[in-house]
């Protein structure tokens, strides 16, 4: 190779360096215009940008150096093989005969595609769909790079050249696109298909065969009949392809999702989500640094969120007004899917990311007989469903299905069907994720079944939310001396008292030592919620200390303030069952302070997070030991679901004190001692009244004996005898009423 072919291949290349750098510059300067709209805000100075910009810069100079050698030795093929290679290329990618119908495309999440020779147009796109429809009315087009801002489109795509897409996660991560001539036509989403490499769906597989490509086993997917393919595991040593009912979405916050080497994990994305009664979960502090769409001039957070559930595709989170005013964004992301990414979240104190909790697909059959309530879930349920006011008559439990149902009889007591007017036949059912208590996330339905029309009438009225009213009937419900503790229900910070509160309201137990001089610190076990009818629990914290489910009742920790302070944060709920809760716990000084125990806590994904809780039990180093101390407390919940207020109980003051002796400590209950002292007091009104009768019958006699002029004597002895008995009967009443 002479000297002007030396300086014409370094020219070439320096063409190809400058103009990836002038991409990837336009790139991050609309992404950063995009992401940083008021510096300020996010503390952010021109050294933070640039940096972030070199950054960028260098990771894609040095993509361009890992697959120089990949171009050249591409490009060294094409010259040997000629014409065959461009027709391999052709069987490659059947894109110009394709019918525009059979056109799908099939997205990688973090990875990039490095092919500055094959880039055919540079378009800023804030939406991923406008993206994908340039591309694919371009004729040539047959990839793109997307970030949020910047729209790369291709001529070739990572089938022919498989070295050109890497990993770009940082400083935002990209998305990868490709465009498929498919055998099955695609359904009317923006894409079909995400492809994860590297990774597989373990479990759930519903049929297995073994095809020649990756695309035939993406088409088995999405032409599948017999059951709904939600994904697929492709093996592409083998060829071999699993078919699975299950994806990311339904097995969120299990390990299902796994590495490994060799496989292509492909979630189809035509699935029909439920997307009537879907509520979200707000993450503070953090929003992604990609997103599929982003939208201006948008009213209000609920317009936002009604955009994520009408998207053209599955949009699982979005964000408002965190990046600029009336700013909506979308992404079919969230964490269950982020997984494989590196820091996929920028993070923001102001900001938050509403994340899909789960959506819920609700029908009713009305039938001669009876009304059946059809649930179809987006998540794995595990729970039960049943007549409101009959949760242990007329229940279904579910184990782990997407779809599940709730028969009710109209002639069945047990599920209170009510007749409503003629032919109108209502009841309310609720949907419960725990096995005993009410949380937050449970669903209220009021269903109605009407027979008047020409064959039937359903209407649905339902209430996203569980709302019930918490309303402490005691505000401060235990004291104990030595020292004096204190059993409170407060809110999250652990402040004042809470006068009411809904289920769901973010709560908080405070064990508190009411001498702030005190020697004593506390440690608190065996924590347990109790219902008021059927003697129902649950177990919060174990004999060990620590919480039995963290979803429930957090750990137990020290207040910040001081150590003589615990708390335990929880939700609200209530047992569906009944109105009252009671809280009983073993609470036990020491001195001079209380050791925490180490508790093993399952993670959403999972995995297991060791964290501590100060309900160890140790040998107290104090000389003098403390008994434990039992602390109760009532509270009283109103279940509404929407529903009206049908049954409204009286508050329950029920109160519980715990008195210490010099030996061991005896609980008195308040209501038990009231009935005791009116008990007593009756049987002395008793006496009082029988004494006065005997009294008056005596001077009667004597009267009479008086006019009849008859004198009847009698022995000293005797009448002494008797005056002496009625005052032992007096006396012995009166100590017996006493020791009741």
């Amino acid at each position: 190779m002479n000297c002007g072919s030396l300086i014409r291949i370094g020219f070439v290349d320096l063409l190809r360096l400058k103009h990836a750098i002038d991409n990837r510059t336009i790139q991050y300067r609309l992404t950063l215009r995009h992401l940083y709209p008021d510096i300020a805000v996010y503390k952010m100075n021109w050294l933070s940008i640039l940096l972030i910009s070199i950054s960028s810069l260098l990771i894609t100079a040095q993509q361009i150096d890992d697959n120089a050698a990949d171009f050249a030795e591409t490009q060294n093929d094409n010259a040997v093989a000629g014409t065959a290679t461009g027709t391999a290329s052709h069987m490659l990618n059947p894109l110009d005969d394709c019918d525009p119908e059979m056109i799908g495309f099939e997205l990688i999440t973090g990875y990039v595609f490095s092919a500055p020779g094959n880039a055919l147009d540079t378009i800023p796109a804030l939406m991923l769909t406008d993206c994908l429809e340039t591309c694919q009315g371009n004729d040539s087009c047959k990839s793109v790079n997307y970030e949020t801002g910047l729209c790369i489109l291709f001529s070739s795509n990572a089938d022919a050249l498989p070295g050109a897409l890497t990993k770009s996660q940082f400083p935002v991560f990209t998305i990868y696109a490709q465009k498929s001539c498919l055998g099955v036509k695609p359904c009317e989403k923006s894409w079909c298909i995400d492809r994860v490499q590297n990774h597989r769906l373990v479990g759930f597989v519903q049929s297995h065969q073994v095809v020649h490509t990756r695309q035939e086993c993406l088409e088995l997917c999405l032409g599948e009949t017999d059951f709904t393919c939600r994904s697929a595991n492709y093996v592409n040593a083998t060829g071999d392809c699993e078919l699975s009912s299950m994806d990311r979405i339904t097995m969120a916050g299990t390990s299902a999702f796994k590495s490994a080497s060799g496989y292509d994990y492909m979630e189809n994305n035509c699935i029909d989500e439920p997307t009537k009664l879907c509520e979200f979960k707000k993450l503070d502090g953090i929003i992604l640094k990609t997103v599929d769409s982003v939208y201006q001039d948008v009213a209000s957070i609920e317009e936002c969120r009604d955009l994520c559930l009408n998207a053209p595709y599955r949009c699982h989170s979005y964000d408002y007004g965190d990046t600029g005013e009336m700013v909506c964004r979308l992404s079919h992301h969230l964490r269950a899917t982020l997984s494989d990414i590196e820091e996929p979240y920028l993070l923001i104190p102001e900001g938050a990311t509403y994340e899909l909790s789960s959506c819920y697909n609700v029908s009713i059959d009305c039938r001669s007989g009876d009304m059946i309530a059809r649930i179809q879930t987006s998540k794995l349920f595990d729970g039960k469903i049943y007549a409101k006011g009959s949760p242990n008559s007329c229940v279904r439990d579910v184990n782990n299905s997407l779809e599940f149902e709730l028969e009710m009889a109209y002639d069945n007591v047990e599920c209170n069907v009510r007749k409503n007017g003629l032919g109108r036949y209502v009841n309310d059912v609720v949907i419960q994720h725990h096995d005993k208590i009410v949380t937050s996330s449970d669903l209220g339905l009021a269903v109605t079944c009407q027979y008047d029309l020409t064959n039937k009438s359903v209407t649905n009225e339902v209430d996203l939310g569980v709302h019930g009213e918490i309303e402490p009937a005691l505000s401060e419900e235990v004291t104990v001396d030595s020292p004096n503790v204190a059993m409170k229900i407060t809110d999250r910070s652990g402040g004042d008292v809470m006068p009411a509160a809904e289920v769901g309201d973010p709560l908080a137990l405070r064990f508190e030592i009411l001498d702030k001089n005190s020697p004593y610190e506390i440690f608190v076990r065996e924590l347990v919620a109790m219902d008021g009818v059927d003697s129902s629990e649950i177990v919060l914290i174990d004999e060990n200390g620590c919480p039995t489910d963290h979803f429930i009742m957090g750990p137990i920790y020290k207040s910040a303030e001081t150590g003589k302070i615990l708390l335990s944060h929880f939700d609200a709920f209530k047992f569906p069952s009944s109105e009252v809760v009671q809280f009983r716990a073993l609470v036990t000084p020491c001195m001079p302070s209380c050791e925490p125990v180490q508790c093993n806590q399952e993670e959403s994904t999972g995995e297991l997070r060791s964290v501590i809780s100060y309900g160890k039990r140790r040998r107290r180093r104090s000389t003098n030991p403390h008994d434990d101390l039992l602390l109760v407390q009532t509270i009283q919940i109103k279940d509404k679901f929407g529903f009206g207020n049908e049954n409204k109980s009286a508050s329950v003051t029920n109160e519980a004190i715990y008195l210490p002796t010099n030996e061991n400590g005896f609980c008195i209950n308040m209501a038990g001692l009231i009935v005791a002292g009116t008990v007593f007091l009756a049987s002395q009104l008793a006496i009082i009244a029988a004494w006065t009768f005997i009294s008056q019958r005596r001077r009667l006699e004597n009267k009479l004996n008086d006019g009849m002029s008859v004198s009847v004597s009698l022995p000293s002895v005797l009448s002494a005898s008797r005056t002496e008995s009625l005052s032992k009967l007096y006396e012995a009443g009166y100590n017996h009423s006493r020791r009741f």
